[in-house]
């Protein structure tokens, strides 16, 4: 018989983020919501060129229009092309979306960096006030902190990212508890490193993954939240288009022109669902106990 000689497979070596990048793909469904959110942010940055009218250009005389080739969404009680609009509107709900997100992850990371790196009465102190926060209901304290310094897209992104933070701390303090009797923190810390450049440089990029994965969602959630306050008329003003006053401006309507509110309906469900989806695979892919086949 003849021998048969095995061939060593060499693999070649892959970095992580090559690694996180494979496992991304195989999840076809968090692909394309990366996809479609790419393409939303591209529609908000171009939104002077998409529109094909001025967003706050009323004309009564062609009130309540149906959907056409003049008007793709139809005009508004006002005669505002609702297409216009709803494109407009991605840029404030994107806008508002990433500001508040950026400040309670800010916020988030800060005090859950503290709290899990130096523990004891620190991560006590810091814990108990989270659970203040959180014991408050947020929407209540959101509409009352609006009402006192009034609605505009500035505050509301601000009240948002100062409420919503809570979530954000708990997840860096658990993974900072976890990271910190590491060998590298202690390597770090054995050879004179101070806390901030422990924290900064050691163990803050080794907590990225989920903190990354909770902003994704986060978003999502914003999106929501400021839709919520925009259909109560505490957050974004007329004229600025948002989808949350769009649908106020619209249910008035919804028997006689359904469309005012449908299409800006519609465009918060895609923004929404195309959020949680990417931040599901992104979720997936970061996980280090994935493995590649």
């Amino acid at each position: 018989m003849k021998d048969i000689k095995l061939e060593k497979v060499e693999r070649k070596p892959t970095s992580q983020l090559q690694d996180v990048w494979k496992r991304f793909r195989r999840n076809k469904m968090a692909l394309f919501g990366g996809m479609v959110v790419v393409g939303l942010i591209l529609v908000a940055i171009f939104a002077p060129y998409i529109a094909t009218h001025n967003y706050s250009s009323q004309n009564l005389t062609n009130r309540l229009s149906a959907p056409s080739s003049e008007h793709f969404f139809g005009t508004d009680g006002y005669g505002r092309d609702v297409f216009s609009r709803v494109v407009w509107g991605s840029r404030v709900s994107l806008q508002i979306g990433f500001g508040a997100a950026g400040i309670a992850l800010l916020i988030g990371i800060i005090l859950g960096a503290i709290a899990g790196y130096y523990g004891g009465w620190v991560d006590n102190l810091i814990m108990r006030f989270t659970d203040i926060v959180m014991s408050i209901p947020a929407l209540f304290l959101a509409l009352t902190i609006i009402s006192l310094f009034g609605a505009s897209l500035v505050n509301t992104m601000i009240v948002i990212g100062i409420i919503y933070w809570t979530r954000t701390c708990r997840i860096v303090r658990g993974e900072f508890l976890s990271l910190r009797n590491k060998e590298f923190s202690e390597a770090a810390l054995a050879i004179g490193s101070g806390d901030a450049r422990i924290i900064f440089r050691h163990l803050l990029p080794n907590a990225m993954a989920p903190i990354i994965v909770q902003g994704t969602l986060f978003i999502a959630q914003v999106i929501l939240i400021e839709s919520g306050l925009s259909f109560l008329g505490l957050g974004a003003q007329p004229p600025v288009p948002s989808w949350g006053n769009m649908l106020t401006e619209g249910y008035k309507f919804l028997s006689i022109a359904w469309w005012i509110a449908t299409f800006p309906g519609l465009a918060i469900l895609v923004m929404v669902l195309f959020f949680n989806l990417l931040g599901d695979g992104l979720r997936d892919a970061l996980d280090p106990k994935q493995k590649i086949a």
